[in-house]
């Protein structure tokens, strides 16, 4: 007897909450007790300023909170009925709002406020409701047959992790499809925390400058960085044929991704301006790749797909953030742009470290079948 599918809802409405906590609080610091209560926002009056763009990203940054967590309660608690895992959804959504906008009171950075919680709730109910709507119309029920016609049975990891790639590159990389660049920042980040402590002493000095990747080296970190999702892809699918139509659509949806990141940071007129030559042939050549390796066995694609990630890592953290680069992180870290920066940035430099770990719990378990023609 087939082992039942887990829904990928629950663990996404998960990971979604949490980069919600990291949006609201950042940055995480100045932590003081303001001389006001932290419940007194819901009292306070309407506010005299708000945009268009602050309407509408407190509804929408909610709407996919709230349509997960009805489907996870859908697909998880099938008695609760669509009216009930609307009302449970949308309290999650209410609970994670009503406690975020409290403790903003404590942040001298962020502002509490009794609209952005109306909207956050409404974002969620919204959310729930389209779920709700979507099982009523047996969209839940389609999904849940073409997944399990697709993909194998241990497939929840594998979805999630490729559901979360775009939304990783949505957050601008100084290589296209470089996620993972973390060492500079990293050891940046552990020099302050050390300052003015015995232990910076312990810290390595550095025998070398890191330099810019050469164009050689820059095509292959995109044909890695691209190729990574499709081998996930072929990890969880079933057959050669669904793995050929995978390949296009995961490189489609990067380079989808990829536009949108650039027409955010730079505008619209420059959405294309990252497709230089090197990464045009980086992508075609990890197209190429992924063809050839259509009929490869799961545990030959785990295994490849392991190479790939560390030798992707290796080559990425060997080289600086241009300075160019750094100005365009600056508009997203302290601009408009803040709440997409809590959203991306998190998933831009975990997402290849988690790939990591799921591929070795893959490769840990007993070998499966080869997929069918």
């Amino acid at each position: 007897m087939a082992t039942p599918h887990k829904s990928v809802a629950l663990p996404l409405a998960l990971a979604y909450a949490a980069l919600i906590v990291y949006a609201s609080l950042y940055p995480f610091s100045d932590w003081r007790d303001q001389g006001i209560g932290p419940w007194a926002y819901l009292a306070a009056p309407w506010p005299k300023y708000w945009t268009a763009f602050d309407f509408g990203i407190n509804v929408v940054g909610y709407m996919p909170l709230g349509f997960l967590a009805a489907i996870a309660v859908i697909r998880n608690r099938p008695g609760t009925g669509a009216v009930g895992a609307v009302l449970r959804a949308t309290a999650v959504g209410a609970a994670i709002s009503f406690a975020m906008e409290t403790l903003q009171s404590y942040l001298p950075a962020r502002i509490p406020s009794n609209v952005d919680l109306g909207l956050n709730i409404a974002g969620a109910l919204a959310g729930a409701v389209t779920a709700a709507a979507l099982e009523r119309f047996g969209a839940v029920a389609h999904w849940h047959r073409t997944r399990s016609n697709w993909f194998v049975e241990d497939s929840r990891g594998g979805l999630v992790l490729l559901a979360l790639w775009p939304v990783a590159l949505l957050f601008p990389a100084a290589v296209s499809f470089g996620l993972g660049q973390v060492f500079e920042r990293l050891e940046a980040a552990i020099a302050d925390w050390l300052v003015d402590t015995p232990f910076i002493e312990w810290m390595p000095v550095r025998q070398f400058e890191l330099e810019p990747l050469v164009p050689g080296v820059e095509l292959l970190c995109v044909m890695l960085g691209a190729l990574v999702p499709c081998l996930l892809g072929f990890l969880i699918t079933r057959s050669v044929a669904r793995r050929a139509i995978l390949l296009p659509s995961i490189l489609l949806a990067g380079v989808a991704a990829s536009a949108l990141s650039a027409s955010l940071s730079y505008g619209p007129p420059h959405a294309w301006a990252w497709l230089s030559l090197p990464v045009q042939v980086g992508i075609a050549a990890a197209l190429i790749v992924g063809v050839l390796l259509l009929g490869a066995p799961r545990r030959l694609c785990a295994a490849l797909l392991l190479i790939a990630l560390v030798v992707h890592l290796s080559l990425l953290n060997q080289a600086p953030e241009s300075a160019y680069f750094a100005q365009t992180l600056a508009t997203w870290e302290q601009g408009r742009f803040i709440r997409f920066h809590g959203l991306a940035q998190w998933v831009g430099w975990l997402w290849p470290f988690a790939t990591l770990a799921y591929v070795l719990a893959v490769l840990s378990r007993r070998a499966p079948g080869a997929p069918a023609p």
